[in-house]
């Protein structure tokens, strides 16, 4: 069934269980599964989530008091300490795999400066074409559903093309859960969810149920791909 690689960064731990669940679909196809982290700017005052430690709660005020600002140091350090098993991503992973899902939050409407710098990175295997006709799906998160989640997807294909990607997404007919006017994530370009303002939330089962199937297609079509001679090893 081919080899499926799931990468993902997750700072709070939002796009961490989307992965799971991708990594789980792609498994129950029957694909060997890869789930491997893009690791954190070395120096910890380049993390985000880092500057946030030394605020105090008094200075919240105007969106730093909506996004709770203070406490998001609190759940960035629960998060990292639920991944510390995950390997981190090498280039011999993205070699080994016949699909890719890339998992990671939006922001400001495109990927995190971890995971652009990884692909930066990896320019030895856009230049050898190691991922050339490999299929590729995405996943991301966002503080709301009017916060970008789409336009990461979409901006994020753009370096994906320049690897030589195939990318798939969620098409209508096979995830009807997302043609609803409730507050969830996913789309016809890839999955997501909505991790809240205040970062609190944690994924919709659909939300969950969605990423899985993505996994599952991004692996059958790797796959038929393999099968079809067109990826050679």
């Amino acid at each position: 069934m081919g080899n499926l690689l799931v990468v993902y960064y997750s700072a709070y731990g939002h796009v961490f269980d989307m992965a799971r669940a991708a990594a789980d679909g792609a498994s129950a196809f029957g694909s060997e599964v890869r789930l491997r982290r893009i690791a954190e700017m070395e120096a910890e005052a380049n993390r985000t989530p880092y500057q946030d430690k030394f605020k105090k709660r008094e200075s919240e005020s105007g969106l730093a008091k909506h996004f709770k600002t203070v406490g998001r140091f609190e759940k960035y350090e629960r998060s990292l300490e639920r991944q510390k098993d995950i390997p981190f991503a090498s280039h011999d992973d993205l070699r080994w795999a016949d699909g890719i899902v890339w998992g990671f939050p939006t922001y400001f409407g495109f990927m995190p400066a971890q995971v652009k710098l990884f692909l930066e990175f990896a320019s030895d295997l856009c230049a050898d074409g190691s991922l050339e006709g490999k299929p590729a799906g995405l996943i991301t998160s966002s503080g709301s559903i009017h916060t970008g989640q789409e336009a990461t997807i979409l901006t994020s294909m753009v370096p994906l093309f320049h690897f030589g990607m195939i990318m798939v997404g969620l098409p209508y007919s096979e995830n009807p859960e997302y043609l609803t006017a409730d507050a969830i994530g996913c789309s016809p370009y890839g999955a997501s969810t909505v991790a809240g303002p205040d970062s609190s939330r944690s994924p919709d089962d659909r939300e969950l149920l969605m990423a899985g199937r993505l996994g599952k297609r991004v692996a059958a079509v790797a796959s038929a791909l393999r099968s079809s001679g067109f990826l050679a090893r």
